[in-house]
């Protein structure tokens, strides 16, 4: 067995999981309309296409060698979704032989699927897979409108389970005592961060530009346009003007659209493999997966999901919540970002240092992979000084996940990367 030393923990591990790849899509936000190019299905296989593709370029990874693809997505019916993503695989030069599916545990299915690919490995059923998030909000729009049977709603947290996402952040503000004040800061700073973190670069190793053509509703002249920046980030908010905003879900409420998450398409991959085939094939390992978690909450307030995963994750890789040098917290709502971080006592300077959803965008199936591009890049900018990192996100429906990564020169291995955000990216027609 290979074994490593997590500070005074010894773990033995005969697979110890490293990332090699990680590439995200932009994320750009949604501004749908008239001459954005129709649907926007062809596009969905080309993204696809375009982050597995360049996985295997920057590795000069043989793709034969892939034991399995999995791609978190949440809202594009499963057969669907699965079949594009076949295509997307045989397009980008995977053989046949190669499989692939989809994973669906909401707002943590990019998360989730790493963690798949990650146990398969550790598992022995193969060496080297893809953990992968896909998600086009412009194209499979959000549907919540749901019958159930009398009997099942008798059932008050059965019920809950279909509250609006919006009513449950409202539920966590008043529950948890976070105010407006709190959640429209936690929203100036999150686009202040990312803000800065594209002016520096910080974002261009973890970001392939995506090109798509736009109509021009009057001329009909088509137009080649490659994004490469999140177009979500406003780096002129403040809180003068966020707080002229009307509350989005109930009146008196404290959540608006200021302060929430942006509506995105976008898309991630990371590539994973043992730690031993790594270095046996020289491949730079950005960071090693050390610990999973699902936890489940109470629906009503789903948002608290980080606040329960984050410590079973952390318990799980024999760390104490004061070894983790960054956190990526997925910020769905700000109240629930600012509960979660508040119950933690997390330090603010360890949390979303380049921003999070509030300003780039939750891409509902890509956000976890995208989070481990974010966060794997800045612990190999951060050096020494930075060891672990966790990734979090609340799910609907009252869950929550979190995973640990180490820093791969620290001792062994991993490689990730995403397309940028953008909130109109996949209702535009690309070739």
């Amino acid at each position: 067995m290979e074994e490593g030393s997590l500070g005074a923990r010894s773990i033995k591990d005969a697979r110890t999981l490293v990332n090699l790849g990680i590439y995200r899509d932009l994320l750009p936000s949604i501004t749908e309309g008239p001459g954005m190019g129709g649907p926007g299905h062809s596009l969905v296989h080309y993204v696809v296409f375009s982050r597995l593709q360049v996985l295997i370029e920057k590795t000069e990874l043989n793709p034969a060698e892939v034991g399995d693809i999995v791609v978190g997505t949440v809202l594009a019916p499963g057969s669907q979704r699965a079949i594009e993503c076949r295509m997307a695989a045989l397009c980008a030069g995977f053989p046949d032989v190669v499989p692939i599916r989809t994973v669906n545990r909401q707002c943590s299915s990019g998360l989730q699927a790493v963690a798949d690919v990650a146990a398969s490995i550790k598992a022995g059923f193969y060496e080297i897979g893809i953990g992968a998030g896909l998600e086009s909000m412009t194209v499979d729009q959000i549907d919540r409108i749901q019958k159930v049977r009398p009997r099942v709603e008798s059932f008050a947290q059965a019920r809950d389970c279909l509250l609006p996402m919006g009513i449950t952040s409202e539920n966590v503000a008043e529950r948890y005592g976070v105010t407006r004040q709190e959640q429209d800061q936690a929203a100036v700073t999150s686009h202040k961060r990312a803000a800065a973190a594209t002016a520096s670069g910080k974002f261009k190793d973890e970001i392939i530009p995506v090109s798509t053509k736009i109509v021009n509703p009057e001329s009909g002249e088509e137009k080649l346009v490659t994004i490469s920046v999140d177009d979500g980030i406003r780096p002129n908010t403040n809180m003068i003007d966020l707080a002229k905003l009307k509350p989005a879900f109930k009146n008196n409420g404290t959540t608006t659209a200021g302060n929430a998450s942006q509506v995105s398409d976008g898309a991630a991959a990371v590539l994973l493999m043992k730690r031993s085939l790594a270095m046996k094939k020289g491949l730079p390992i950005l960071g090693i997966f050390r610990s999973f978690a699902a936890v489940g909450v109470d629906p009503a307030v789903m948002g608290i999901g980080p606040a329960v995963a984050i410590p079973a994750a952390v318990k799980s890789a024999g760390l104490e919540l004061s070894d983790i040098d960054l956190f990526e917290i997925n910020e769905a709502f700000a109240s629930q970002f600012v509960y979660c971080s508040k119950h933690l006592d997390l330090d603010p300077e360890k949390v979303n240092v380049n921003g999070g959803a509030m300003a780039l965008g939750h891409p509902l199936g890509a956000t976890g992979a995208r989070c481990v591009a974010t966060l794997l890049h800045e612990m190999k900018r951060r050096g020494k000084d930075c060891r672990f990192g966790v990734i979090s996100m609340c799910i609907g429906s009252g869950m929550g996940a979190a995973a640990v990564f180490e820093r791969g020169d620290s001792t062994d291995y991993l490689c990730n990367a995403r397309m940028v955000s953008s909130n109109s990216l996949l209702s535009k027609d690309t070739n």
